[in-house]
């Protein structure tokens, strides 16, 4: 008796992941994810080498994400209809090159299409935080979709960190090669150390694209979820695309390493990613976005506020208020990922993609207009707009309480 109640029990709740396995998932989103962001701390410095226009430069991150949002579309709900393992492998070897690519382009717009490769390839980062979800016992899903996501953003944030260092000493290309070689070897890694995944639909390819549009019309909780990330993503990456170019400009005169180094305070909000997750999991997700978006809007706001001050005291507003928002921003995505995970087990892929797409097409939004703004109307015209958006996405997420 005792035995079958254990193997009911195994069925139902599952026996949480390995800690290396949870390492390996975390490792392989947050290195995946980090190529889309090594270019932007680095457009100046491509800018001069390339001897191209800083607003076609300022395309380059724009292109990125239209690609991983196209990506997403077209590559993220493959893991519902074939082994999420032999996905993993694909997309790795496909980033591997694409950042190769990158990393011998010879004119801005070469490297314009690497970049848009690079970003359809790295959706490889949004197989990882399925697998996490796939393998999570339902009770500890928050806490482990949110440990994978640590990964993930410590990928976005630490990437501008490093790739503004590595380019200040040994050349903007070289961040690109090294790069390729770290995804090549998560790709190694993944294929020794994940179990297979067995696919929990029976779509043909043209099926499940199509089933996007389903799964949309069917879930009012997933297109909440994806309108409110859309928005917060339009001012996270408002703020991300233009910053290396104000801080380059007067009255800082800073260079690409500076500009990275804004990674570090980031990261300190990605680390509570994990702790996002847990709330989510004892007093509902939805708390968890309300919060978020609050402090999201609330650090643009004081950005922009703080534009009129001396230079050392608006670097250090910059400080707070990235570690504020960018809290503010992941812990709303941790918590929306928790709601979407929930929705239906068999197409936890597609679900996500309908997520991450939305986001994505928000931060691509908020790199081009961010461009705009900065180039026509300033640094706080830029936060204007950031705070805005956070605001609309927390006024949607307060309309679904009332």
């Amino acid at each position: 008796m005792s035995l079958a109640n254990g193997a009911v029990a195994s069925r139902t709740e599952p026996v949480a992941p390995a800690a290396a396995v949870m390492l390996l998932l975390a490792t392989g989103a947050g290195l995946s994810v980090a190529s889309i962001y090594y270019a932007q701390p680095l457009l100046g410095v491509i800018g001069a080498d390339l001897h191209a226009p800083s607003w076609l430069v300022g395309w380059i991150p724009t292109a990125t994400q239209l690609g991983y949002a196209l990506g997403l579309v077209l590559l993220g709900p493959l893991a519902d209809r074939f082994d999420r393992r032999s996905v993993i492998l694909g997309k790795a070897l496909a980033l591997t090159l694409a950042l190769l690519l990158a990393a011998f382009a010879r004119s801005v717009h070469g490297l314009l299409a690497a970049s848009a490769v690079i970003g359809i390839t790295a959706t490889l980062a949004q197989d990882f935080v399925p697998a996490a979800a796939a393998l999570a016992p339902p009770s500890q899903r928050g806490k482990l979709v949110g440990t994978v996501m640590t990964g993930l953003l410590l990928g976005i944030l630490l990437s501008r960190v490093l790739s503004g260092l590595v380019a200040e000493h040994f050349g903007w290309r070289t961040m690109f090669v090294a790069a390729a070689g770290a995804v090549a070897a998560i790709g190694i890694a993944a294929r020794k150390a994940l179990p297979s995944f067995p696919a929990n639909a029976a779509l043909r390819y043209g099926e499940l694209l199509r089933s996007l549009a389903t799964v949309w019309q069917q879930h009012p909780a997933l297109r909440r979820a994806a309108l409110a990330q859309g928005l917060l993503g339009v001012g996270l990456s408002a703020f991300w695309s233009t910053l290396a170019v104000m801080l380059h400009g007067a009255p800082f005169h800073l260079g690409s390493a500076a500009a990275g180094a804004f990674g570090l305070a980031g990261a300190v909000g990605a680390l509570a990613a994990p702790f996002a997750g847990r709330i989510a999991d004892r007093r509902g997700p939805l708390h968890v976005v309300r919060l978020g978006a609050s402090l999201a809007a609330g650090a643009f706001l004081a950005i922009g506020a703080g534009a009129g001050l001396p230079a050392a005291a608006q670097l250090v507003l910059l400080a707070i208020g990235t570690v504020v928002f960018d809290l503010g921003v992941q812990g709303a995505l941790i918590a929306h990922q928790t709601i979407v995970f929930g929705l239906d087990p068999a197409a936890r892929s597609r679900l996500n993609v309908v997520l991450m797409t939305s986001m994505f097409l928000g931060m691509a939004a908020g790199s081009g207009l961010g461009s705009v703004l900065l180039a026509h109307a300033g640094w706080l015209a830029v936060m204007g707009m950031a705070t805005l958006s956070a605001l609309a996405a927390l006024g949607l997420q307060m309309r679904r309480a009332r």
